[in-house]
C-alpha cells in the first residue's frame, strides 16, 4: 500500500516553511558563488594574466565530459579569518577521468598564493583520508606557497598538522595507490614534498617551480644568488635533477598528458593488472635483424626494438629527458600490461636511479616486467664512483630484486657483468629468461677482458713480458670469452629457456604474460618503498 501524504501546498503553514527555506537556500548559494571566485579581483587577474587556468577550470579540463565533480568541504575556513581565505585555499573532490574515479586535490594560487592554513591541512587529508578509504588514486593539481608562515603553530608540528598529509601520501603510494602531481607554479618549503612524494611529476615550464627553499630563502641561507628557474624550473628538475618525469608547455598539454598517465594506471582494487583489446604493433618487427648492429660496439636506440614488440607501437615512457641510458615505457604485449626496461648504453647512477623507480612503479601497480638486454655494465670511472654509482646501481638491482610481480628477461645483445644483475639475469630468478642469436652473456666484453688480462700481466715487473707473451694471453682470453659468450654456449648449459627470432619474441612475450596474469596475486602484497 502506497504511503499517502498529509501535505497541502496551498497551506499558508507550508508556503511559510518554504519561503523560510527558500531563505536558507538563497544563502548557501550565495556563499558558495563567493568561494568559488576564489582570492581577490586583482590576485585573479594577475594569475591569468600568467597564463594560467583558475583551480575549478583546470578539474574542469582534467575531468572527463558531463560528468560530475563532486566537491569536498567548500566552505572550509568560512567566517575565519575575515573571510580572505575562501575555501581554506584548496578545491578537494571525487571526479571521473578516463571513465575510473579519482581524488583530486588541487590549489588555489589566487588565495594566499597557495598556501596552507590550519583547514587546508585538514581537508587536503580529509580528502586522502577518502581517497584511501574507497583506492582510489590521488591526482594532486599543485599550486602551493607551503605552510602560510604566521599560522606555522596551527600548521607545522603536531602529528595531525602539514607531516600528516605527507605520511598519508607515502602510505597511499606503498598500498599500490597511485599518486601523480602536476605542477603548475611554485611549490616551495613543505609545498615541494607534495610533487616530491608524488610516482609521477608533469611540470608546466615557465610557471612551474619546485625548491625547498626560494631565491630569497637561498640568498639569506648560503648567501647565494640564483633565479627560481635556475633554481628549481621545469627544464632543470627534468633533465638534471629528475625530481620531474614531463615537461609541458601549456597547462592544457599538462592536463592532457595527466589523462593519458590515469589511463595507464591499473585497477588498484583488482589482482594483476587486467588484459586489454590486443593490437598488432605499427612497426614490423620483421625490421629487427636490420636495426641491431652486426658491430656490437655500436648503439641503437632500445625505443627501436620496443616498438616493434607492443600493441600499437605505442610507448608512454618514463622519465624520458632523464637517464636516457634506461629506456623505461608502459605499454601492453598482446593486450597485456608491462613495463619494458631496455638499455642505450651503460648505466649512469641518473639511469639507475630511474630504472629503480620505475620498478618499483610497476611492482606498485602490479604491471608485469620486461627486461631487454643490451648493456655493457654500470658506469665506472672517477666522476662515476665519486657520484655513487656503487649505490645506485645497488638500489636497481635491490628493486628488481624484490618486485613482486612477474618477471621476464631477453637478452637481445651484450648482457655483462652487473648490467646483467640489475637487468634481472638468470641469478635474480625471472620467471622467464629467452635470447636471441645476437645475444652475448659473460663478465665483460672480450676487448675488456683481454685488455685487463694484459695489464696485469704487464704489471709484473719481476718477470717483464715480452710481446709474444702478450699476443698469447690476448689470443687466448679473447678465444676464451668468444666461446664462453657465445648464444648456443649459454642455452647449451640452460643459462636461459631457449634461443628466439626477434619475429618470435611477440608471440612468445605475449604468452608468457598471459600464462604469468593468470597466476593468482599473492593476498598478502605487503608494501615496498620507494627511494
Amino acid at each position: 500500500m502506497s504511503f499517502q501524504t498529509a501535505i497541502l501546498e496551498v497551506s499558508a503553514e507550508y508556503r511559510a516553511n518554504a519561503s523560510a527555506y527558500q531563505a536558507l537556500t538563497d544563502l548557501l548559494a550565495a556563499r558558495l558563488a563567493k568561494v568559488t571566485q576564489g582570492g581577490s579581483a586583482a590576485h585573479v587577474a594577475r594569475h591569468l594574466a600568467r597564463g594560467k587556468l583558475l583551480v575549478r577550470d583546470r578539474i574542469d579540463r582534467l575531468c572527463d565530459p558531463g560528468t560530475a565533480f563532486l566537491e569536498l568541504s567548500p566552505l572550509a575556513a568560512w567566517g575565519q579569518y575575515e573571510n580572505e581565505v575562501p575555501g581554506a585555499g584548496i578545491v578537494t573532490g571525487i571526479g571521473i577521468v578516463q571513465g575510473r574515479a579519482v581524488t583530486i586535490i588541487a590549489n588555489d594560487a589566487t588565495i594566499k598564493g597557495g598556501s596552507f592554513f590550519h583547514e587546508t591541512v585538514k581537508k587536503h587529508a580529509r580528502a586522502q583520508e577518502i581517497a584511501a578509504t574507497l583506492r582510489l588514486p590521488c591526482l594532486y593539481l599543485v599550486d602551493c606557497g607551503g605552510a602560510y608562515l604566521p599560522e606555522q603553530d596551527r600548521v607545522f608540528p603536531d602529528r595531525d598538522h602539514f607531516g600528516n598529509a605527507f605520511w598519508r601520501q607515502c602510505r597511499m603510494s606503498a598500498s599500490g595507490l597511485a599518486q601523480i602531481a602536476l605542477v603548475f607554479g611554485g611549490c616551495t618549503a613543505g609545498g615541494a614534498y607534495i610533487p616530491a612524494l608524488a610516482d609521477q611529476v608533469i611540470m608546466v615550464e615557465g610557471n612551474a617551480r619546485i625548491h625547498l627553499g626560494g631565491p630569497s630563502i637561498v640568498k639569506v641561507a648560503i648567501n647565494e644568488e640564483v633565479d627560481g628557474d635556475t633554481l628549481g624550473g621545469a627544464l632543470m628538475h627534468t633533465t638534471v635533477s629528475g625530481v620531474c618525469d614531463h615537461r609541458v608547455q601549456t597547462e592544457g598539454e599538462g592536463l592532457s598528458l595527466l589523462r593519458r598517465l590515469v589511463a595507464d594506471l591499473p585497477d588498484p582494487r583488482a589482482g594483476w593488472t587486467a588484459p586489454r583489446a590486443a593490437q598488432p604493433p605499427v612497426l614490423d618487427a620483421g625490421q629487427i635483424p636490420g636495426i641491431i648492429s652486426a658491430d656490437p660496439k655500436r648503439p641503437y636506440a632500445a625505443q627501436e626494438i620496443m616498438a616493434r614488440l607492443v600493441d600499437g607501437s605505442e610507448l608512454s615512457q618514463f622519465k624520458p629527458e632523464w637517464g636516457a641510458s634506461a629506456v623505461c615505457a608502459f605499454t601492453t604485449i598482446h593486450g597485456c600490461p608491462v613495463g619494458i626496461i631496455g638499455n642505450n648504453g651503460a648505466l649512469v647512477s641518473q639511469a639507475a636511479l630511474k630504472a629503480a623507480q620505475f620498478i618499483q612503479l610497476c611492482d606498485q601497480r602490479r604491471i608485469p616486467l620486461l627486461f631487454l638486454h643490451n648493456i655493457t655494465g654500470f658506469m665506472v670511472g672517477v666522476e662515476a664512483e665519486r657520484g655513487g654509482i656503487a649505490k645506485d646501481s645497488a638500489k636497481m638491482v635491490y628493486s628488481m630484486a624484490n618486485a613482486r610481480v612477474p618477471k621476464i628477461s631477453l637478452i637481445v645483445g651484450g648482457s655483462y657483468g652487473a648490467g646483467n644483475y640489475g637487468m634481472c639475469g638468470r641469478g635474480f630468478r625471472p620467471d622467464f629468461l629467452f635470447a636471441w642469436p645476437s645475444a652475448k652473456l659473460a663478465t665483460m666484453s672480450a676487448d675488456i677482458a683481454a685488455n685487463v688480462m694484459l695489464e696485469l700481466r704487464r704489471s709484473n715487473k719481476a718477470h717483464p713480458p715480452t710481446e709474444a707473451d702478450l699476443a698469447q694471453i690476448d689470443a687466448k682470453v679473447r678465444a676464451q670469452y668468444a666461446e664462453q659468450s657465445d648464444p648456443y654456449y649459454a642455452t647449451s648449459r640452460l643459462w636461459d629457456d631457449g634461443i628466439i627470432l626477434p619475429e618470435q619474441s611477440r608471440d612468445v612475450l605475449g604468452l608468457c604474460l598471459s600464462l604469468l596474469a593468470s597466476t593468482p596475486a599473492d593476498a598478502h602484497f605487503a608494501p615496498v618503498y620507494r627511494m
